[in-house]
């Protein structure tokens, strides 16, 4: 039976285990993000408010970047054991460079003369940041969410050697197999098209929710 042979069959007999890895996947991957961003927004606002702290915010989470993957899964591994947990604070520390580092970049671009508009009809700070500065800088933001989930879903499937379970438990399972190429193009493949349709929605919604393209139409 050939590889790709093989690679049918095994997804009609296990489907919907399959299924069930890959949304544990994209799961993993999401709860990661959203703690990013909860932390990393406010963080890059604070940021862009007092410009000194910016350079060693976003320095720090630079450095976090560098880390290998399985080297941060390791040490974080010591600490929280194996599981579902390591594998979440992993991608939570992956997350913030993009997301402090576009929130930003977002407020920081917008208008200074739009501000002073905005404080000549009373508006106050609070008004100015929900009404003015975060729907003018929300698409670049978003832009940084959809990097993190997309680097997200990579570092999940290295997790499933810590034992997070997701598409990377299938992928290694076809290396540790005598012919599992097929195997493994189970676990390959719908981690790529999951990365490839998060992109690609993600990019809808960023185009949707920038201002430029409503003014344009």
């Amino acid at each position: 039976m050939g590889v790709m042979a093989q690679f049918f069959y095994y997804f009609k007999e296990n489907g919907s285990y399959v299924l069930s890895q890959f949304m544990r996947h994209f799961l993993i991957s999401s709860y990661g993000v959203l703690f990013a961003a909860v932390i990393g927004i406010p963080l890059g606002i604070m940021i862009a408010r007092r410009r000194k702290l910016a350079k060693w915010v976003i320095g720090s989470a630079n450095v976090i970047q560098t880390v290998p993957s399985l080297a941060m899964l390791s040490i974080l591994m010591l600490g929280l054991g194996l599981g579902v947990n390591t594998v979440i604070v992993t991608v939570f520390l992956y997350s913030l460079l993009p997301i402090i580092s576009n929130t930003y970049t977002g407020m920081v671009q917008v208008d200074p003369t739009i501000l002073d508009v905005g404080k000549g009809m009373g508006m106050t700070r609070f008004e100015l940041l929900f009404q003015v500065e975060l729907p003018l800088s929300i698409s670049v933001i978003m832009a940084g969410i959809r990097n993190a989930l997309v680097v997200a879903i990579g570092v999940t499937a290295i997790g499933s050697f810590v034992g997070a379970g997701g598409l990377g438990d299938i992928i290694i399972r076809g290396t540790n197999a005598t012919d599992g190429t097929a195997l493994i193009l189970v676990g390959a493949l719908p981690t790529a098209l999951m990365a490839i349709m998060v992109d690609w929605l993600l990019g809808m919604v960023e185009k949707r929710l920038d201002p430029t393209a409503k003014i344009q139409k």
